[in-house]
């Protein structure tokens, strides 16, 4: 990997001119199973992955109480008062913030733990990351957590993870504007080797299950389709809709309080699109169970089905898949995975497939070609294993 703690430093020194008072890090996710039950409240079995967001910060001595972000993937560093951020954040529903969208993320989490009672000097951040960009990997989660980590000892706020995790969901939900729910960040927080997070969204109680994939001789790929989506914008929120819509016509808080027996009287009650989101979501939720229940007691090579039923059930029930993720998940099965599906929020972004160790090459190549006879832009292909969340470097 390219991007490293020397490099995070080094953009630091440029943009002050001194070495920075520390190098914070956390990674992106992969979603092993749960995909749009975070917000309904629901259960959600994601990991950390090796792929980091770098922080390097330092306190500003010149008492002006001002925060300067830069970024290796923008050309320009943005500065804006302490003060300021309540002026800029929350951002109205349905408008774009008032800091490039990049810096929306680092600055709104400054604001977040702000409103969560930090207090603090002015800062320069300088973020570098390898986590890949709109593939649906949560890097935006990576951002918030490492500014957030870094923060937090900077500021001395004292907030444990899953605070920190709010703090970065607060961001991204109003200085940035997607809502999104809080598995990202708390995946990108709490990750460990070898682990997935077993996340309940309503409780935020967080249990480690082993996942095994190393000792049973499995490998996880991801296969990046480069289809750029974003959460801010478009049908993420209509989703989002869609769900509290059917949750009030139950009569229930969320649809984490809708189970699968109660679909029959749901489709009675819902238009077909309600009804085929509602759906989406129940059953998933009820995936997730049973997949941290076959981890437990069968191992990983038992969950393939799961994964393929999870990707049914988001190309055909929430409409969020894509050609290309579809062609990546078919070709991976097709080769011989033993399980694969689109992962993230959808409209583009990655797939994963759970496959041989042995046989990466070969579904690689499968789903090359498959790309290739399709027209399509050729994906990036590379394998992840959970690891650990967010830390201090340096």
């Amino acid at each position: 990997m390219t991007t490293t703690i020397e490099a995070a430093t080094a953009l630091f020194t440029d943009l002050t001119g001194r070495a920075p008072d520390g190098v914070w890090s956390a990674p992106g996710r992969v979603n092993l199973i749960g995909e749009h039950t975070d917000y309904n409240d629901g259960f959600v079995l994601p990991f950390a992955i090796p792929h980091r967001t770098y922080a390097a910060v330092g306190i500003r001595d010149d008492g002006l109480g001002r925060v300067r972000v830069a970024s290796t993937f923008a050309d320009a560093p943005v500065e804006v008062s302490l003060d300021q951020l309540d002026e800029l954040f929350p951002t109205p529903s349905g408008t774009a913030p008032g800091v490039p969208e990049w810096a929306a993320y680092p600055l709104g989490v400054a604001w977040a733990l702000r409103q969560a009672g930090a207090d603090g000097r002015g800062l320069d951040i300088a973020i570098t990351s390898d986590v890949p960009v709109g593939a649906g990997l949560s890097s935006s989660a990576a951002i918030e957590s490492a500014t957030a980590s870094a923060l937090n000892d900077l500021w001395a706020a004292g907030l444990d993870r899953t605070a920190l995790a709010r703090v970065g969901r607060r961001a991204e939900n109003e200085a940035v504007g997607a809502p999104t729910g809080i598995m990202d960040q708390m995946a990108s927080m709490l990750g460990e080797p070898d682990a997935a997070i077993f996340l309940d969204c309503r409780s935020l109680d967080a249990n480690l299950v082993q996942v095994g994939i190393a000792e049973a001789g499995l490998a996880i790929l991801v296969m990046d389709t480069r289809v750029k989506h974003a959460h801010s914008t478009g049908g993420y929120g209509e989703r989002r809709a869609a769900c509290e819509r059917g949750a009030a016509i139950m009569g229930v808080p969320s649809l984490r309080d809708v189970s699968v027996d109660d679909l029959t009287l749901a489709e009675e009650l819902m238009d077909d699109v309600t009804f085929r989101r509602v759906r989406h979501v129940v059953t998933e939720n009820q995936r997730v169970l049973d997949t941290v229940k076959v981890l437990r007691e069968e191992g990983p090579r038992s969950i393939g089905d799961l994964l393929v039923a999870s990707h049914a059930s988001m190309r055909d029930d929430f409409e969020i898949s894509v050609p290309e993720l579809d062609t990546a998940v078919e070709a991976a099965l097709a080769a011989g995975a033993i399980g694969a599906r689109m992962t993230g929020g959808g409209f583009g972004g990655a797939a994963i497939a759970l496959i041989e160790q042995d046989a990466v090459q070969q579904v690689t190549d499968a789903v090359n070609a498959a790309f290739a006879a399709s027209g399509f832009t050729a994906p990036v292909i590379f394998t992840v294993t959970p690891s650990a969340g967010a830390r201090r470097d340096a």
